[in-house]
């Protein structure tokens, strides 16, 4: 175990029973019992996230304010119906998941007509989250909807113009899901969280598509065929048109223009290559795990900062999106110990564990800031809640040492 680990284990120690820390280390404790308190002090920050998104539930059953979208709504239910405290058939969880379905159209999406790869994605993850039979028909007819919206050449119901040959960048991406709108990383990440949430396998057409897609939005030359590829094994946010960064391009001492790889998409990435079924001695996987450690961070979502050179507070942008992200693809790797660019080992459960302990509100929900919404205090509380429970079910399989 070592100094960081123990730290946290004493600090939260002391912080469920009152005690005062000692000014010198004493013995550790055996890492079940030490599991359990780091377990209970998650739970106990859950349940306070939870208690407040119930507080914020309107009439209607929904989360979303007037002209939001519904998958506020979806990622709110998840929380609770993830949280195992929770059932699905509880009377306002049932309220909040009629009014999301009341966004299902005619072609199977969850949405307002706005972001609907992104809406009905999370919102068939809520759906499978409930393991409800009652919700089988709208979730499949949902799971229809997003292959429609996979830039693919031989899906049948793609549209015409989004039926592109594998040398296509767009090929096995997901975009908005308007007609023709080129595919991203994000929404991408968003629609094969929600395949995998609904059971597919790796051997999926969907997922096998995505392979090709994945390997274009990374900076890795040696396997990505883009002539822009850099070598650092990190993910940008599109191929499209000679590929984008939401972190921006740097230009390298020879004079190449690179995209910034940045930490929400790098995770990002890594979480899709696994889904899709890629193994951690795939070359891919290497590469971004290297990223990973020598960019280990939860003060921040790293390399976002570039997009905004004068803003104090560009760092943090995409915060709680990015430890949703990281908690995800952390327990999908199945690595609990990173060890950074400078030797020092991480237990990445416990050291998010205590993060966001640390930005949790008296009245328990966490905040970001305006980027992308996280100045919702409902959004940020759910992304915040549902990276502790990817700790927590980490944890589960591979107690803390």
């Amino acid at each position: 175990m070592n100094k960081v680990q123990r730290c946290l284990i004493v600090a939260a120690v002391a912080g469920m029973t009152g005690a005062v820390l000692p000014s010198v280390w004493s013995a550790p404790e055996p890492a079940p019992q030490a599991g359990m308190v780091i377990q209970k002090r998650a739970q106990a920050m859950v349940d306070r996230g939870l208690t407040y998104l119930k507080d914020q539930q309107k009439p209607d059953g929904s989360w979303q304010d007037t002209n939001e979208p519904p998958a506020i709504t979806a990622i709110a239910i998840k929380a609770f119906v993830q949280d195992g405290h929770y059932k699905a058939n509880e009377a306002f969880l049932q309220k909040a998941l009629a009014k999301l379905l009341t966004f299902q159209k005619p072609d199977g999406s969850i949405s307002d007509d706005n972001l609907a790869t992104y809406n009905t994605a999370i919102a068939i993850s809520a759906l499978a989250e409930t393991q409800q039979d009652r919700y089988k028909p709208q979730l499949e007819k949902a799971l229809g909807y997003l292959r429609t919206v996979q830039w693919v050449d031989k899906i049948d119901g793609v549209p015409a113009n989004m039926k592109v040959p594998e040398s296509n960048p767009n090929y096995g991406g997901f975009g908005y899901g308007s007609k023709g709108a080129r595919a991203d990383l994000s929404n991408s990440q968003t629609a094969l969280d929600a395949l995998k949430d609904a059971g597919l396998k790796p051997d999926d057409p969907a997922f096998k598509a995505a392979q090709k897609f994945i390997t274009r939005a990374q900076n890795s030359s040696e396997t990505n065929d883009q002539k822009w590829a850099g070598d650092d094994g990190g993910f940008i946010y599109s191929v499209a048109d000679g590929g984008a960064s939401k972190a921006l391009d740097y230009t390298t001492p020879d004079g190449r223009k690179i995209h910034r790889s940045y930490g929400s998409m790098t995770y990002a990435g890594l979480k899709s290559m696994i889904y899709a079924g890629l193994s951690k001695d795939d070359p891919r996987v290497k590469a971004a795990w290297k990223w990973i450690t020598q960019n280990w961070t939860l003060e921040e979502n790293p390399g976002i900062k570039y997009a905004e050179p004068n803003n104090p507070k560009a760092n943090v942008d995409g915060l709680f999106y990015y430890y949703h992200t990281l908690a995800r693809a952390l327990h999908a790797y199945g690595q609990p110990i990173i060890t950074d660019d400078k030797g020092v080992k991480h237990d990445w459960r416990l050291e998010l564990i205590e993060k966001l302990n640390s930005q949790q509100a008296s009245d328990g929900h966490w905040e970001g800031i305006q980027k992308w919404m996280e100045n919702k205090p409902v959004l940020s509380t759910a992304y915040a809640i549902l990276a502790i429970q990817e700790a927590q079910d980490d944890l589960k399989h591979h107690p803390a040492k």
